[in-house]
């Protein structure tokens, strides 16, 4: 039996004493371990990274990926597209614990990985498996693609994830623990619980929720039919879960669910709290929710020879250190786009998970006043967009793809493809301005312009999510000004990409080449800003005393 010395290097913080298991899809902890997808991860990475730095009675479960996301590599044309490659990991540990799971009515066996606290500095992370010798061709396939587009087998990797993380901490002893579900996927833990409590409120003693998703039909949902075929329930019928959680109607919504079976709930930034109160507040018997800001790990993030820089008040250090983190960027720029570019030219990224609502292309709505820009001799400009769409989202691949073919023409634009942490990492810090343009009120939170802000790129950004609460416009960042609501979708974005592109013109670019003194304080109150306001120590201590507090 693995004890809690094997889980744990360190003696948990009395602080901090209160068992929890962190239940998620994805988690971003390394570059080495491929098991994300965007942000829900690079939250669920930092999470574990401060849990460990603050000796957090907290373990992580999550699903060992065989192909993991996928690796977004370029066709012979020089588009992206998908490969699937398995992957091998020697640094994580065979916890010799196997036990089943009910899927479709059949037991199905999950084997068990840790990957231990020193290997990256995080809080201890449990990985299950169904790719072993004693299960069939499909169960085996259950674990093998994240957030797979076939629907039977996505519900078979919530209940892996949910009655199967549920189950281990029964084996570990570890049934004692707060159960916090990051995001909706991990449902099914709720129905294993009930079946030995037999009480609704003895679930939500057990478990909080944390809600990342601001709008109902981006909410995951399944016909009760199918889940109940697929043993989501843990034995109950499809008659029994509508009456025990006061819900009709053919499909079962993950996140009201979990509302219902959670003693608490946040969302992840203070609007988003707003936007979700309001989306539910129709439905009898749901939890409070409360919000709890987003934040990323310093520590993971941040340039060290930058922030000593920030720090000692070393302004031509801060200035030559981002010139050389610009230089590293731009090696990779000329190795997959064949285009050199210029540290002493404001360089402008666009890099997140590539979804349609976040409006990759909007600088180029007005392809004339984009060109207009790029070619500006006066104040010259560099732009790299790089993002991963969903695999199966074609019309998100066909954006990217168009994006590449714009712009292949153009020697100062480039598009990178292999989003994940390592180039994450490399175009924060070699940025200066970090563009963040999405719908208005479609982004819970978003954490990529804070690693940016704590690396000296400064953000342009829609006042969504997260930024309403770090944002001082002209003095530690540039906002772009949201359309009224009233409007319909196409009028408001034509009119916030006139506005982007003229704060661009008008405030951006002036600043950075006329104004450097103006540009520097920019730069350094939006790293002071961000920290330790947005830093995941802070979001990490809070769900202790916010969240798993009884």
């Amino acid at each position: 039996m693995i004890t809690t010395k094997d889980i744990f290097s360190y003696e948990p913080d009395k602080k901090y004493a209160t068992p929890v298991a962190y239940f998620s899809m994805e988690f971003a902890v390394d570059q080495a371990l491929k098991i994300y997808s965007g942000g829900l991860g690079f939250l669920a990475g930092s999470h574990l990274r401060s849990a460990y730095e603050l000796k957090q009675n907290l373990i992580g479960v999550g699903i060992l990926w065989k192909f993991g996301y996928y690796d977004q590599v370029r066709d012979t044309n020089g588009t992206m597209k998908a490969a699937f490659i398995e992957k091998h990991y020697s640094f994580l540990e065979d916890t010799g614990i196997k036990f089943t799971i009910p899927v479709h009515e059949s037991p199905v066996h999950v084997k068990v990985w840790l990957l231990k606290p020193d290997v990256f500095r995080s809080a201890p992370l449990f990985l299950l498996s169904t790719d072993v010798p004693e299960n069939d061709e499909i169960s085996k396939s259950i674990c093998h693609r994240l957030y797979d587009s076939n629907e039977a087998t996505r519900i078979a990797q919530s209940i892996l994830l949910g009655t199967g993380g549920a189950k281990l901490l029964d084996i570990l002893g570890r049934d004692d623990s707060l159960y916090h579900m990051n995001e909706g996927h991990s449902l099914s833990l709720n129905f294993y619980l009930y079946s030995k409590f037999k009480s609704v409120e003895e679930v939500k003693k057990r478990v909080v929720f944390t809600t990342h998703t601001p709008e109902a039909a981006g909410n995951e949902e399944h016909g009760y039919a199918l889940l109940q075929e697929m043993s989501f329930f843990y034995g109950l019928t499809e008659a029994e879960v509508k009456s025990v959680l006061g819900l009709d109607g053919p499909v079962l919504n993950y996140t009201l669910a979990a509302l219902k079976f959670a003693g608490k709930a946040n969302a992840v930034s203070k609007l988003h709290g707003d936007v979700s109160r309001d989306m539910w507040k129709g439905n009898e018997g749901i939890c409070e929710i409360t919000s709890i800001t987003n934040a990323q790990n310093t520590a993971y993030w941040t340039d060290p020879a930058f922030e000593k820089a920030l720090r000692s008040g070393n302004d031509q250090g801060i200035v030559a250190r981002k010139k050389e983190m610009k230089k590293a960027l731009f090696e990779l720029v000329a190795d997959q786009c064949g285009k050199l570019f210029d540290e002493n030219v404001i360089t402008i990224v666009w890099a997140r998970r590539f979804a349609a609502y976040k409006r990759a292309d909007l600088l180029m709505y007005d392809w004339e006043r984009f060109l207009r820009l790029v070619e500006n001799i006066e104040y010259p400009v560099q732009v790299i967009w790089a993002g991963k769409p969903y695999p199966q989202d074609y019309g998100a691949i066909d954006m990217f793809n168009s994006i590449i073919k714009r712009t292949q023409p153009i020697a100062n634009c480039a598009v990178l493809t292999g989003y994940e942490l390592k180039l994450s990492a490399l175009l924060k810090k070699g940025s200066d301005i970090w563009l963040n343009n999405p719908k208005m009120y479609r982004e819970a939170s978003g954490t990529s312009g804070m690693t940016a802000a704590m690396n000296g790129s400064v953000n342009l950004s829609i006042p969504d999510g997260w930024i309403p609460e770090f944002a001082k416009d002209l003095e530690n960042c540039f906002i772009i000004e949201p359309a009224p609501d009233h409007l319909s979708t196409e009028e408001k974005d034509r009119i916030e990409a006139l506005d982007l592109i003229e704060t661009l013109e008008n405030k951006v670019l002036p600043t950075y080449y006329k104004d450097q003194n103006k540009w520097l304080s920019i730069v350094k109150n939006g790293a002071a800003d961000v920290a330790p306001a947005f830093e995941s120590g802070r979001m990490a201590q809070e769900y202790y005393e916010i969240m798993y507090s009884k």
